[in-house]
């Protein structure tokens, strides 16, 4: 099911934790990790550099832009020797990669080759241009790639349990499918969160939940809780009975989402434990 978990690292408090969850939940799939660390081409480009430079006064050197590459290059080294040295010490099977280019492409690229991506969601290059309540990287990827994006929080719980946010959309039954695999694999009860005021609906969206629970061995119940998605999602998580929210990514179109914020990004946004995206 899951054989390789993609784990971006860029050095920061954050990029850590999520290869906390990834050390932690290998052994569980039987999975390994690659870390992949992308040197940001803006950060090496000329231009941007010279903007920069004059900025504080110093007018770029000979060699000045070369100097900083290299610089980058070592910074890459010392990440990726950590990572590796972090994964041989939880004998955790592991490669790295280091690339250059624009950071969102080149992890939805090199996710090609992997299950899941675990990620922060800040990391050291937090882009505001990228828009959104995430407004960084992760929310590119997320936009971006077709595999499951699990998107860290900024401190390390293990998880016993999980939860799924279900409406019988697309993305959520294929969230609902993700989960059940996920729940009997790791043997992590599963709960089935459904947020709507209307008994017909609620009926209607749980017994597709126990229709599909059928096939697996998983531990599966259903929540049905009444008010509006993020508060009751954002309540429910507060409680402190999970340590994994599933959801399917952006149900709504990005209009919406420009004007109000979807409810994928407000989630993942303020929640303290990770949310797992499917598209």
């Amino acid at each position: 099911m899951i054989k390789t978990m993609l784990i971006p690292v860029d050095g920061s408090a954050q990029g850590g934790v999520a290869l906390d969850y990834g050390l932690y939940m290998a052994p569980k799939f039987e999975a390994a990790i690659a870390g992949l660390h992308v040197i940001d081409i803006y950060l090496i480009q000329g231009p941007v550099l010279t903007d920069v430079s004059g900025a504080v006064g110093m007018p770029p050197y000979d060699g000045f832009f070369e100097a900083v590459e290299t610089t980058l290059h070592e910074k890459a080294a010392v990440i990726l020797r950590e990572f590796e040295a972090r994964c041989t010490s939880a004998r955790v099977q592991c490669s790295v990669k280091k690339s250059i280019g624009k950071i969102p492409d080149v992890i939805v690229e090199e996710a090609a080759g992997a299950d899941w991506i675990v990620m922060a969601k800040k990391g050291e290059h937090f882009h505001l241009k990228e828009g959104g309540l995430l407004g960084s990287v992760a929310e590119a990827v997320i936009r971006k790639s077709g595999k499951p994006v699990m998107v860290t929080p900024e401190r390390f719980v293990e998880i016993e349990s999980m939860a799924l946010a279900y409406d019988g959309s697309e993305p959520a039954k294929k969230a609902l499918d993700l989960s059940l695999r996920v729940s009997e694999k790791a043997n992590w009860p599963l709960t089935a969160l459904i947020i709507t005021d209307n008994h017909g609906r609620a009926a209607e969206l749980s017994g597709q939940i126990e229709d599909r629970a059928q096939h697996f061995t998983a531990d599966c119940e259903v929540v049905i809780a009444a008010g509006k998605e993020v508060d009751e999602m954002l309540r429910f998580i507060s409680e402190g009975a999970v340590e994994l929210m599933v959801m399917g990514a952006y149900g709504h179109n990005r209009l919406r989402h420009l004007l109000l914020g979807s409810t994928t990004s407000q989630i993942v946004a303020k929640s303290p434990i990770p949310v797992l995206l499917t598209r």
